[in-house]
């Protein structure tokens, strides 16, 4: 029997100290996820990432990833760390071969890049053996939050060949407005809360259109580049999907880690 994925996710991944530094939150539950969140081990993982932002469409086709330290003035052991998962070149083609049979006209190929921190951080703590092939799929942020749907759409197939499709950005993510502050900032929560009942009432349509719709859309995504993961995963579930809140944190006043599940079981 083929293993079918029910699931699709959106990891707030927050600051790259994820990876090492234990006081973060999202860190734990990152690291309960396969006794508490998602138990089933996928054949390949598809991450879209708000760190690989292209004018089209790109997949990575490698046969290993490397670890790209896509961040600069962190600690020296974060430079050290290494997350070697395989590369999944035919997953990579299926999802062009998806995309294209749905109307992108154009997939690029990169048969060089390999996993940037969006990717490898949260894997890192949910998969440590580094065991199940990745591939990764760009993000367009000069396109809106509709096209990034259709583009999750599109993959809905790769849940019936036991791929895990994972978007990863940051629920709010406006890195000018961190602040050692206690508590949460008025905007940041106005956004968060906003996008919380959007998403748990299946308001889908209104997340699409989150720029007009939301409260402080600019002030909580100055660039859509992490929030767009999150309509992809979404368009990935399909319409009639149910969206749970799996995490909740935050961090420096305004990084919101909410993390959520789309459940496409009919």
């Amino acid at each position: 029997m083929a293993l079918t994925m029910k699931d699709t996710f959106y990891i707030s991944h927050g600051a790259p100290t994820l990876a090492i530094d234990k006081s973060i939150p999202a860190r734990h539950f990152l690291q309960s996820w396969k006794d508490k969140v998602f138990p089933q081990k996928p054949k390949a993982i598809l991450v879209i990432s708000g760190h690989w932002d292209t004018s089209f469409p790109a997949v990575n086709i490698v046969h290993r990833n490397d670890t790209i330290y896509d961040f600069y003035g962190f600690p020296d052991s974060m430079y050290k760390l290494k997350y070697p998962a395989p590369g999944a070149p035919e997953l990579a083609l299926r999802v062009k071969e998806l995309l294209m049979a749905s109307g992108f006209k154009r997939v690029d190929e990169d048969r060089e890049r390999g996993l940037d921190h969006g990717a490898w951080v949260p894997l890192m703590l949910m998969y440590p053996e580094a065991d199940i092939p990745v591939c990764q799929l760009s993000v367009q942020s000069k396109r809106d939050g509709n096209y990034h749907y259709n583009l999750g759409k599109a993959l809905a197939p790769l849940k019936d060949e036991g791929v895990l499709i994972m978007g990863s950005g940051s629920a709010t993510h406006n890195l000018r407005a961190l602040r050692m502050v206690d508590g949460i900032v008025p905007w940041a929560l106005e956004f968060d809360t906003w996008l919380k009942d959007a998403l748990l009432q299946g308001r889908y349509e209104d997340v699409n259109c989150y720029q007009e719709k939301a409260p402080h859309a600019k002030m909580a995504h100055p660039w859509p580049d992490h929030f767009y993961p999150l309509h992809v995963a979404m368009g990935a579930a399909g319409e009639n999907a149910k969206a749970k809140l799996i995490h909740h944190s935050w961090q420096l006043g305004s990084l919101s880690y909410a993390s959520y599940q789309f459940n496409s079981a009919s």
